[in-house]
């Protein structure tokens, strides 16, 4: 009617995004993300920002001293960009990998460190016999190994540790038991490791040599004729590295090994 005022029933009015602050675990949409970013609703994946977070104070924790204090909750938030919940998530991945330690209390925070070794060759022997990675896999990495670090073995020029091994060179003529050869592998396997810093090779033997001796039933080197070969691969594998002849140390490492995966093969036939 004309002249008459009307009042229309209207929705509130929707709320200024522009002005609209968020941290990033305001809002979640099926499970996705969403966050306030120059006046406009940006979407991301969950899954993906924390994992960018992980990566980023990863990196964070290993340009820095083992023990370092890396900042409280809210500091590491502000230094990666992103809220507090997708720290602390971060944060738990970290812990489980072993590189972040939270500490409460005066002085608390995140703290870098470094995983403890035995704890990885624990997880890393598991993911390889959940994957069916057996003794036999775990002898031919090791004799595969062994073929970089001999040659570099033949290298060191450092008396003490030439001296050990002229001394393992002696001893092999009567190792004839299965603990004699074993102690003197691990002995050997000791040199190798002083004489040459190879940390990610040294880890690996590490993980299939305990595989191996877990889960070997047969000796890969059976018998009176199996000692003799084991004996004499040994031998010339020491004499070279003694020679400080690297070419033939490689040589004689990759026949040991040839040796070794004929015997495998040979067993399962």
């Amino acid at each position: 009617m004309a002249g008459h005022d009307h009042t229309v029933n209207r929705q509130p009015a929707a709320p200024d995004i522009a002005r609209a602050t968020y941290d990033d675990t305001a809002i979640y949409s099926r499970g996705a993300f969403h966050s306030m970013k120059d006046g406009r609703v940006a979407k991301r994946q969950k899954p993906a920002l924390v994992q960018e977070a992980t990566a980023k104070l990863r990196e964070l924790i290993l340009t820095r001293e083992p023990e370092t204090q890396i900042g409280s909750l809210n500091e590491v938030a502000q230094m990666l960009g992103v809220g507090i919940v997708t720290v602390q998530q971060a944060a738990r991945i970290l812990e489980h990998e072993g590189l972040l330690a939270v500490r409460r209390g005066p002085g608390g925070g995140y703290y870098g460190i470094r995983p403890d070794e035995a704890a990885l060759q624990r997880s890393l022997a598991a993911y390889m016999r959940v994957h069916g990675f057996g003794y036999r896999e775990a002898l031919e990495m090791i004799s595969l190994l062994d073929c970089e670090i001999i040659p570099a073995a033949a290298l060191c020029r450092d008396p003490d540790l030439r001296k050990a091994m002229e001394a393992l060179s002696k001893r092999l003529d009567h190792c004839d038991t299965d603990e004699q050869r074993i102690a003197c592998e691990t002995e050997l396997r000791k040199l190798l490791y002083k004489m040459v810093s190879r940390p990610l090779v040294e880890f690996l033997t590490g993980v299939t040599g305990n595989l191996y001796k877990r889960e070997a039933s047969d000796p890969i080197f059976p018998g009176d004729e199996g000692v003799a070969a084991w004996k004499t691969s040994k031998r010339r594998i020491v004499q070279a590295i003694l020679a400080g002849d690297a070419e033939l140390s490689r040589f004689e490492a990759e026949r040991y090994r040839q040796q070794v995966l004929v015997r495998l093969r040979a067993s399962t036939e």
